[in-house]
């Protein structure tokens, strides 16, 4: 019986080593002092973009993270914490600022994006951007101004040229 518990937390912490090492952003917050329909209202929130939320006991967290080799971040594993894990780098920065702004029990921890332990002036940074679309759009509106730019100087000489036509044969008449 004791052996098979201990394989069940040596399993889990595996399962948070591989969902830290997977992930592009990983986002430690405490919860402490949210409602239960906060609480909801922030696990949907998540949902919609892809984020994974779940809440570990802290030794298995802390393990988990010094075998993956994120020693840093395990001071932040204290207290009533939950873990956002995601495929996008800035999703969930940008959803767990945005709602730690309009509740105050909700504190950003630390993280680790792409590979590298991160403080909470970062998670507000990387908040502020735009989400994959949203980068998309900047990215494809960047490259679409110089082409708009040489036809609009393309079309400006063909009308001119179509403006000298006329007048000159008007002189040769």
């Amino acid at each position: 019986m004791k052996d098979a518990v201990l394989e069940s937390k040596k399993a889990v912490v595996s399962e948070i080593q591989e969902k830290m090492t997977a992930s592009q952003s990983t986002v430690v917050v405490e919860y402490r002092g949210l409602t239960v329909a906060e609480v909801t209202e922030l696990r949907r929130s998540l949902r919609a973009e892809g984020i994974e939320f779940k809440v570990y006991k802290n030794s298995m967290s802390q393990r988990a993270a010094e075998a993956a080799g994120f020693n840093e971040l395990t001071e932040q594993l204290t207290g009533p914490n939950a873990i956002a894990f995601s495929d996008d780098a800035v999703a969930p920065s940008r959803v767990l600022a945005k709602f730690a702004k309009k509740h105050d029990k909700l504190v950003l921890k630390g993280a680790i994006v792409e590979g590298k332990v991160v403080g909470v002036d970062t998670i507000k940074e990387l908040s502020s951007l735009p989400n994959r679309d949203g980068m998309l759009s900047m990215l494809l509106s960047c490259l679409q101004a110089p082409v708009r730019s040489f036809a609009c100087a393309v079309k400006a000489v063909a009308d001119k040229d179509g403006e000298a036509a006329p007048a000159e044969e008007a002189a040769a008449e």
